[in-house]
């Protein structure tokens, strides 16, 4: 399963996703999601504890300038890395 995070991880509920990802799913940050990428954020750790791969899409961590302050945990990836973890996980499910 592909969990892609739109919003701000203030404006949903992380611990759901959490518990509703298996071992071997990927989880996207994109659009206003990149703040829970921010190193050292609870949800940053959070998601660093967690058995999922972890992903950010880079034209939106430098959209909004936060790429000096981005958790090391996630792969930075671009849109063709994006269409690449479509064709990986054809479940999807959007957060």
């Amino acid at each position: 399963m592909l969990y892609t995070l739109s919003r701000s991880p203030y404006a949903c509920d992380l611990a759901e996703l959490l518990r509703t990802a298996q071992p071997g799913d990927d989880l996207l940050l994109l659009a206003d999601g990149v703040i829970a990428g921010l190193n050292g954020s609870p949800a940053a750790r959070a998601f660093g504890a967690s058995h999922l791969t972890l992903h950010a899409l880079e034209n939106d961590i430098a959209a909004r300038g936060l790429s000096a302050h981005f958790s090391p945990n996630f792969a930075i990836i671009s849109y063709t890395d994006f269409v690449r973890l479509t064709e990986k996980q054809p479940q999807q499910m959007a957060w």
